[in-house]
């Protein structure tokens, strides 16, 4: 079959390379335009635009898809199916009703609408999360679904473990739907149910302080949620903000004796101090690897070694 793919994100690129695979091979693959990225702030092509040229698929950056150049762009390759998956943009008529839309949505809908689905799944403490195929429509990812597959949430994952499997799936599910439908029999489409539905939010600056009003086990979820591709932040006593990498809710060096340190102060724990406590309402959230501003990632114990003396003894 003839389709057309709109994607953005590193997930949406391995989806579109398992696609390019199969025999269902984009003619035109849409992307967002260069944005400036990293700390110098030079303007690099997002994932999938970068994976479209290195496949040799034609590639355009619209700023606007719903445009009617663009709009008459797809209209022209004629496509069976027009694939969507972590595109960042809302795509409007004419183009909702002019082609079959599939959508690539990394959760079991109806939970986890929204943008960031892995994320809020994790960050949740869900024990499954999976990757849904639905038809697009108006509504935020609430068209209805045609196949999905679940994965379990393992107490380690990050998001960057878990979206590998994710996207690893999601391509293996397209590609089943889209040979169904060249069958001529493809999977039935069902309405969801509006009960359980539940909204992913953007990641938004707020999202990534670590509250010190929540859990020891809530803030070690939200580091594992952000890393490697975000990253959680805990504010330091001078205002600025301390990345944290890795955590995990402190556990005693001796039986029965929990550290602690005060909700949202930070800690050196040791003689000399190896240990870097953050406090939470409950227990301690101890941070294994954390990245000062303006420098490279590090354990606790080299950040300890340049910072410890400006923080309370545990």
């Amino acid at each position: 079959m003839r389709t057309v793919f709109l994607g953005t994100s590193e997930f949406a690129a391995a989806v579109l390379e398992r696609l390019a695979a199969s025999d269902h091979r984009p003619a035109l693959v849409l992307s967002r335009p260069d944005r400036p990225r990293g700390r110098g702030r030079q303007l690099a092509a997002p994932p999938v635009a970068e994976r479209a040229s290195a496949l040799g698929i034609a590639l355009g950056q619209p700023e606007r898809v719903n445009e009617p150049h663009v709009v008459e762009q797809i209209a022209q390759t004629r496509p069976d199916v027009v694939v969507v998956c972590a595109f960042g943009a809302l795509i409007k008529e004419p183009l909702l009703s002019s082609h079959e839309l599939l959508n690539v949505h990394p959760s079991l809908l109806p939970r986890w609408r929204g943008a960031a689905p892995i994320e809020r799944a994790i960050i949740a403490g869900d024990e499954r999360t999976g990757v849904s195929i639905m038809r697009l429509t108006a509504g935020l990812d609430s068209g209805p679904v045609c196949l999905r597959t679940a994965e379990p949430i393992a107490s380690e994952d990050t998001y960057g473990s878990l979206a590998v499997r994710l996207q690893e799936a999601g391509g293996e599910l397209l590609v089943r739907v889209l040979d169904l439908i060249a069958s001529g029999a493809p999977p039935a489409f069902i309405e969801q149910n509006e009960v359980g539905v539940t909204y992913a939010e953007k990641i938004l600056p707020e999202d990534r302080l670590l509250d010190p009003a929540r859990t020891a086990a809530e803030l070690e979820r939200v580091v594992r949620a952000l890393y490697p591709h975000i990253g959680a932040r805990v504010e330091l006593a001078d205002g600025k903000l301390l990345g944290v990498r890795r955590a995990r809710v402190a556990v005693a060096e001796i039986p029965g004796e929990a550290p602690e340190t005060s909700p949202g102060a930070l800690a050196a724990v040791g003689s000399p101090p190896t240990r870097l406590l953050y406090g939470a309402s409950d227990h301690a959230l101890e941070l294994l690897e954390v990245q000062p501003p303006g420098a490279r990632a590090m354990d606790a114990e080299a950040y300890l070694r340049g910072h410890g003396q400006k923080l309370s003894q545990g």
